[in-house]
């Protein structure tokens, strides 16, 4: 079966007014429009073009808590990703997400000390980890992303020191360990204080900066003397081209700054947040769930599912991204388990096992999992997020 369904875009303060509406030929609202989700959180619920042909359900969320047998196929109760369309006209939060054990355990943990679900202080909305892929739409996606390795840190705090021994309590904190240096500088004391405004300055007085200390001067004026402005002088700065990927695990400290991209993600509400936003920030809890070990940037490449189909499938999530760009002969998608399909240029119809829809530009169809091979014909591309 193909349902076709729609949302909103959500209008977070840091979203585009231009990008998602261009991407899907949708009017401009003249609002920030941050992330279009597709799916069935209960935080923006995909909407039912036509209740009529799932017995009145508004939502795709009502759709499968009636019949989730029908909608999920057999053994699912639960549609296991998001996906969603993300546009950052300024930066996320510096933030991570914890594993599997570790959100269980935190969210055990604050049940039992009788932490309102809602309540801005929580940490962990429900008991899942919150793995996530980003894939560049825009012709660069700017993110942070892991600690980079600390002697580039060490040259760039050197430079910005320029001998003047401002950062000597910085360098100090950096020669004991990573996180040492990360709960110093949430710590919130004069001397940590004195270093992110220290690095804020200089950042801003480099001639010629490197594109950390850039980002740096960058964020010290849109938060400043937030810690996260030097925490960012920690991390790699990668910018993605269009089509490349990243893979986001548990304990990868990330911020997206700036870009156009198609995010497929577990869909948990749990986020452990380290600087660049007014919300909740719980230190203790935020170093339990970091990985400090500098590692390669986590680049996510595809893999050929077939002519015209690129597939990118993380290891251990349950779910892959599917990039399709049917030629004149077509292209097949095979799909795992319940799926759903966003049409971002041209047209394109989709034939399954029984049933078929014809999708144009910004239009998206939930399939259930008895179409199981999908054949897609038609000029234009699409993104298949779907059960691996």
């Amino acid at each position: 079966m193909f349902l076709a369904i729609t949302n909103v875009p959500r209008d977070y303060a840091w979203g585009s007014t231009t990008a998602i509406a261009s991407l899907l030929g949708r009017d401009e609202t003249g609002k920030p429009e941050a992330e279009l989700w597709l799916g069935a959180h209960p935080g923006s619920p995909s909407i039912v073009v036509n209740p009529a042909v799932v017995d009145g359900a508004d939502t795709l969320a009502d759709w499968i808590a009636a019949e989730p047998e029908r909608a999920l196929g057999q053994g699912r109760r639960e549609l296991p990703f998001l996906l969603k369309v993300l546009a950052a006209a300024r930066p996320l939060s510096i933030q991570a997400h914890p594993t599997p054990e570790q959100a269980r355990e935190g969210f055990d943990r604050e049940n039992a000390a009788g932490v309102p679900l809602l309540a801005s202080e929580r940490n962990y909305k429900d008991p899942f980890p919150k793995p996530e892929v980003i894939y560049a739409l825009s012709d660069e996606f700017a993110a942070l992303c892991g600690f980079r390795p600390l002697a580039e840190t060490l040259a760039d705090v050197d430079a910005l020191d320029s001998g003047s021994g401002r950062l000597s309590s910085l360098r100090e904190h950096l020669g004991e360990s990573l996180e040492s240096t990360v709960a110093w500088l949430f710590g919130g004391s004069a001397d940590a204080a004195a270093a992110i405004a220290a690095v804020s300055a200089a950042a801003a007085d480099q001639g010629s900066p490197s594109i950390s200390v850039a980002t740096v001067a960058s964020l010290a004026e849109l938060y400043p003397g937030d810690a996260g402005v030097v925490v960012a002088l920690l991390l790699n700065r990668v910018t993605l081209s269009k089509g490349e990927a990243l893979f986001l695990p548990a304990g990868n400290i990330h911020a997206y700054l700036e870009g156009l991209g198609i995010e497929l993600m577990a869909p948990s509400d749990n986020v452990l947040r380290g600087g660049l936003t007014p919300k909740h920030v719980d230190v203790p809890e935020l170093l339990r769930v970091l990985d400090f070990d500098p590692l390669p940037l986590p680049y996510l490449r595809p893999t050929d599912a077939g002519a015209g189909v690129e597939r990118f499938e993380p290891e251990g999530t349950g779910f892959a991204l599917l990039h399709v760009t049917p030629g004149p002969s077509g292209a097949v998608v095979s799909i795992g388990g319940p799926s759903i399909v966003l049409v971002t240029k041209g047209e394109l119809h989709l034939k399954g096992q029984d049933g078929n829809i014809r999708l144009s530009q910004g239009e998206s169809a939930y399939v259930t999992p008895d179409e199981w091979r999908l054949a897609v014909t038609g000029t234009g591309e699409a993104f298949v997020a779907t059960s691996a």
